[in-house]
């Protein structure tokens, strides 16, 4: 007597085409994650403190309100005093409360900060040709158009990542 077997239904390994998007960057920033980790560790750093440091450093000569350096971080920063508490222990940056409204901080980069982004320069342009050199200059065009255009809508108004 001869046995049949029903082939097995193929389980679906996503639920939507948006599913497979979103976790494909998922996937995407975790394995760029790594090698971010990996870089700024070298330096004592997290990610966002460099980013503090690359914005003050663009304000220059003038500081940053705490509130509009906040406003340009690339992510979010749930504890910006702490981030800025360390940032100010190592003597990379100062704040300064005016004399106009106490409440109001204005941060800036101090010249240790600067030197240390010099000297960071160039192992960051290492760092990201790590990260995506493989990609050619059309490539990431396209990318940066596809991601802008999944982000718009969650942007706030005036950003300046659309």
């Amino acid at each position: 007597m001869e046995v049949r077997t029903r082939p097995k239904a193929r389980t679906r390994r996503f639920d939507s085409p948006e599913q497979e998007a979103y976790l494909a960057i998922w996937r995407t920033y975790d394995r760029l994650k790594e090698i971010e980790d990996a870089f700024f560790a070298e330096w004592d750093l997290t990610a966002q403190q460099y980013n503090v440091l690359r914005l003050l450093r663009a304000a220059l000569p003038a500081g940053m309100p705490t509130l509009a350096l906040v406003g340009k971080l690339v992510s979010r920063a749930p504890d910006v005093t702490r981030m800025l508490d360390k940032l100010e222990s190592r003597e990379l940056i100062e704040r300064q409360r005016t004399k106009a409204d106490r409440r109001s901080v204005i941060v800036s980069i101090t010249s240790a900060g600067t030197v240390l982004l010099d000297v960071m320069a160039e192992p960051l342009k290492d760092y990201h040709d790590r990260q995506l050199g493989h990609m050619s200059q059309q490539d990431l065009k396209a990318m940066m158009v596809l991601l802008r255009t999944a982000a718009k809508p969650h942007e706030p108004e005036g950003s300046s990542w659309i």
